[in-house]
């Protein structure tokens, strides 16, 4: 691996952890429970950011989108719903469950594309799924911070990117590049979840938030937009520069880091079965990894 590649590895690393754990700590610890203001919030900051790149020449994106909304619509929709249930989900789980739960979309992925793809896969890739799909279906049976609504808006956030990827997968291929998708992304979040806002009652409820004029919550909430852009730009760029397998690599070693640090920051109780679980699903994600590395 080169050390350009080396380098976007790291920052996409420390990305995904300062990331997951702002986001932590706003939605679990200043209990900022107000998913379509939050994530609106984050969408908008996106969206904002990877305009003005746009402009500057930083980044290209494709000047005649509007032939494509259509196309990707179903896309963004499944997007909103991710990101929606996600932080629904975040703001009730333990970051080492909510990414043991992410990881089980990985099972649908695998069963569509032998269900209906006809795609032949390694049994290696095979184990993976059941591993995943055994240490998901095991933690709420374990979990002594057994949360029902968090794992029924987990359970919603991991087949939105279950069916995310497939999306992407099925489409014939198409003049959007990721930063294109991206983009479009943003916009329609925008614009849905600030529709959503009102009847959610979200626009109304926020004026009650105990820390609404703090610079507190103010600068958490500012450093989450920004850090969700430059994961999203930093996964884009890992994803161009190195091979399948590497990015797993990546994207693995950043769970274990972003799990384990979340376990020393935030109220977690882990019990011998629940470890066991944790385990479980990170052998899985090792024989993704495993899986994806030769297969590249």
């Amino acid at each position: 691996m080169s050390s350009r590649g080396s380098l976007i590895g790291l920052t996409f690393c420390t990305c995904y952890l300062a990331s997951y754990l702002m986001n932590k700590y706003v939605l679990s610890v200043l209990k900022f429970t107000y998913p379509t203001l939050f994530q609106g919030w984050q969408t908008f900051i996106g969206g904002l950011l990877l305009h003005v790149s746009w402009k500057l020449g930083w980044v290209e994106i494709n000047s005649s989108l509007r032939s494509d909304v259509l196309t990707w619509l179903p896309a963004s929709i499944l997007f909103v719903g991710k990101i929606y249930a996600g932080s629904r989900a975040l703001s009730r789980l333990a970051v080492p469950v909510f990414l043991i739960l992410h990881n089980a979309a990985e099972v649908i992925i695998c069963g569509y594309q032998k269900c209906f793809w006809k795609e032949k896969t390694s049994p290696v890739k095979i184990c993976s799924a059941l591993f995943l799909l055994a240490a998901a279906g095991c933690l709420p049976f374990n979990d002594s911070q057994f949360d029902p609504d968090g794992y029924f808006w987990a359970v919603i956030h991991l087949f939105c990117v279950g069916a995310y990827k497939i999306l992407r997968k099925f489409q014939k291929p198409s003049a959007l590049s990721d930063i294109d998708q991206q983009y479009l992304n943003y916009i329609f979040s925008v614009a849905f979840l600030a529709f959503a806002a009102h009847p959610t009652g979200d626009l109304f409820s926020v004026l009650d938030f105990p820390f609404l004029y703090f610079y507190r919550f103010h600068g958490s909430c500012c450093a989450s937009g920004f850090l969700g852009f430059f994961l999203m730009f930093t996964t884009v760029k890992l994803k161009s520069l190195l091979a399948p397998g590497q990015c797993a690599a990546w994207i693995f070693f950043a769970q274990v880091v972003t799990a384990g640090l979340s376990v020393l920051l935030f109220d977690v109780t882990l019990t011998s079965p629940i470890v066991g679980c944790l385990l479980l699903g990170g052998l899985g994600e090792a024989l993704l990894v495993f899986s994806e590395r030769k297969g590249s």
